[in-house]
């Protein structure tokens, strides 16, 4: 937002908007992916986000603000070093600051990484067992009409790694298949110039967990899951039925299943059962089935009756069901990592590949 003095940016995180105000005109990402990184952190540091959590800690809050950006020019945003600088908050720390008065956690001496030409990493990291942890997490968007087509598929996907090598290493990632990647963004640490000719990642890792890039794969063909709904009004009343399965084109099972839509404005009541998982009616007219796994034997099915409000005949407006599933062991993009080298340390390490995948805005509509 430009105003004739300032140019305003802001990113709202579940329910706190982080506003940045500069008085030059700027990249617009450089001030939004500032405001993101400061919500990330913020969020590692208290466990969450919201008013009462920033109030709480505003001491700390104001200690990595200050450390974060220097005199307008962002200045450490690795989470890994502002650990090393700034203590996290736990009861210890509360307790000894209502007794002494002192509520500094700044350490008194600098990272080693400030002045290194590695600024994300830890000098003088050692460790007595070297591994490497790789995690491909994915959050599938997909819209589905009343017709039951599929109008839109894609996903949202990160990869987190979580790296405790000792000394200075120098990893490279590769992938079977890293044409369907696409939107990709990097840490600062990845090569983008291996990315561009070979489509590697190439880079000396953060010392803990980081996450090494984001992608999306557009124009996925299926979903793990179906979701069915069936509506008939006449007379007052609608008669209502969902069936829920699972394809099984993965082989892996279905975990965490939900469904949940809200009821029109124009029903006075609702009786549903299900015969599988338990349905709950908040008072807001929130209807919330929880179906957990997906069992073999039999589709999980939900049906009832609505009674519709006094001179109202027919439904004619009609819910959108929001569907929530997680997937352990399987990336839905069907992206597949091809192995994990490590150069210019003598030992050996340990590595391990993990995926897991969850629904994101996921809607199907009746």
């Amino acid at each position: 937002m430009a105003s004739p003095t300032h140019y305003l940016f802001q990113v709202f995180r579940d329910g706190i908007t982080f506003l940045a105000c500069s008085q030059v005109e700027m990249p617009p990402l450089m001030a939004i992916e500032f405001l993101c990184r400061v919500a990330d952190v913020l969020n590692d540091y208290l466990g969450g986000l919201n008013e009462d959590l920033i109030k709480d800690n505003f001491v700390i809050v104001y200690e990595l603000l200050d450390e974060m950006i220097d005199n307008g020019f962002p200045l450490t945003t690795e989470p890994n070093i502002l650990q090393d600088m700034i203590a996290p908050p736990n009861i210890v720390s509360k307790v000894l600051s209502v007794v002494t008065g002192s509520s500094s956690n700044v350490s008194d001496t600098l990272p080693g990484a400030t002045a290194s030409a590695v600024p994300w990493r830890t000098a003088d990291a050692k460790y007595a067992q070297n591994e490497v942890y790789v995690d491909l997490v994915e959050q599938m968007d997909a819209t589905i009409n009343r017709d039951g087509a599929l109008m839109k598929c894609e996903v949202y996907g990160q990869v987190k790694v979580n790296s405790h090598i000792t000394g200075l290493p120098d990893l490279t990632l590769s992938f079977t298949n890293p044409s369907i990647l696409d939107q990709v963004r990097f840490h600062p640490c990845v090569r983008f110039r291996q990315w561009e000719s070979l489509q590697v990642l190439s880079f000396v890792p953060p010392d803990g967990q980081f996450k090494l890039m984001s992608y999306r794969v557009r124009k996925l063909k299926s979903t793990p899951i179906y979701v069915k709904p069936q509506l008939t009004s006449n007379g007052g009343t609608c008669r209502l039925n969902v069936m829920v399965g699972s394809r099984n084109d993965h082989g892996k099972i279905v975990d965490l299943v939900t469904v949940q839509f809200q009821l029109p404005s124009c029903i006075l009541s609702a009786d549903l059962t299900s015969n599988h998982g338990t349905v709950n009616i908040l008072a807001d007219k929130t209807c919330i089935w929880n179906i957990g796994r997906i069992p073999k034997d039999k589709a999980p099915s939900m049906s009832g009756t609505l009674v519709l409000e006094t001179g109202l005949k027919r439904l004619h407006v009609f819910p959108t069901f929001r569907v929530g599933f997680k997937m352990m062991g399987v990336a839905l993009s069907g992206l597949k990592i091809d192995k994990l080298d490590l150069k210019t340390v003598p030992y050996r390490f340990y590595k391990g590949f993990r995926a897991v995948s969850r629904a994101g805005e996921f809607e199907v509509r009746s």
